[in-house]
């Protein structure tokens, strides 16, 4: 008939083709945020448990702090040799102290104290200046540069640098690498992490028990110069002519010479 029309879907604007499946989207896993939260978790971890060995040690040291009833706790670290020395005995440089130990850890000493207020010498100090440091109360620290360096001197050096009355210094020639320095007590170690030293300094630095005179400073005085200190002198032996023996003179100044207060 002249009026129909064909309905055919081809090329026609009303057809409309199958539709596609809607296919659900796909969330990617968040990798960076993850990463993000393991990285915090893992900072967390480090400093809360390093905080807890740092706190798990200073308890531990504390076993090794004077009290009145354990006024010498050094007595309880292995190595620890003890020698009663009396103090005040003073000498002038250039005079120089036949000492019977290596390093000296008491007896005869100069006037002028060696500075020891967290002081890191880089050379070798008269030990005559150090021993006075030593009546102040000061831990002295000595190590061997010929077997000290690197890593291990960085260890001692942490343990010394800005800390009051302790003093770090090479000493030529020591029998061990390491050897520690308070009045009258003396340990020789090969190890800088040696859980020895830290103990050793808890007892004895600023002990009112052990040295001859507590309350004495150790800022550089009465000339010595921390930037320039007296080198070190290898000790005569005992008996040499014109040297001071260990045991020194009676207590008090040298004749001709005047202690300062505090000396």
């Amino acid at each position: 008939m002249s009026g129909s029309r064909s309905r055919s879907g081809r090329g026609g604007s009303g057809g409309r083709g199958p539709r596609k499946p809607v296919v659900p989207g796909r969330s990617s896993t968040p990798w960076g945020l993850i990463g993000g939260v393991l990285a915090i978790v893992l900072i967390a971890v480090l400093v809360f448990g390093g905080v807890f060995l740092s706190t798990a040690d200073q308890r531990a040291l504390q076993a090794f702090a004077p009290t009145a009833e354990n006024p010498d706790p050094s007595t309880g670290i292995a190595g620890v040799e003890v020698v009663e020395f009396a103090g005040g005995q003073h000498i002038q440089a250039p005079t120089q102290v036949a000492y019977t130990h290596s390093p000296p850890m008491g007896g005869a000493h100069d006037f002028a104290w060696a500075a020891c207020n967290g002081v890191v010498y880089d050379a070798p100090v008269r030990s005559e200046s150090l021993v006075h440091s030593l009546e102040h109360g000061a831990v002295w620290i000595a190590y061997d540069p010929a077997r000290v360096s690197g890593p291990a001197l960085d260890a001692l050096r942490a343990r010394v640098d800005g800390e009051q009355y302790t003093v770090l210094s090479p000493f030529p020639d020591l029998d061990e690498p390491i050897s520690l320095q308070s009045w009258g007590h003396q340990l020789k170690l090969s190890d800088a992490n040696d859980p020895r030293i830290d103990q050793f300094i808890t007892a004895l630095r600023i002990n009112p028990n052990t040295h001859p005179e507590p309350g004495a400073s150790c800022d550089a005085a009465n000339g010595f110069d921390q930037d320039a200190p007296p080198p070190f002198a290898p000790p005569p032996a005992p008996g040499t002519p014109g040297s001071e023996p260990e045991t020194g003179p009676a207590p008090g100044a040298a004749p001709g010479a005047v202690a300062p207060p505090g000396s």
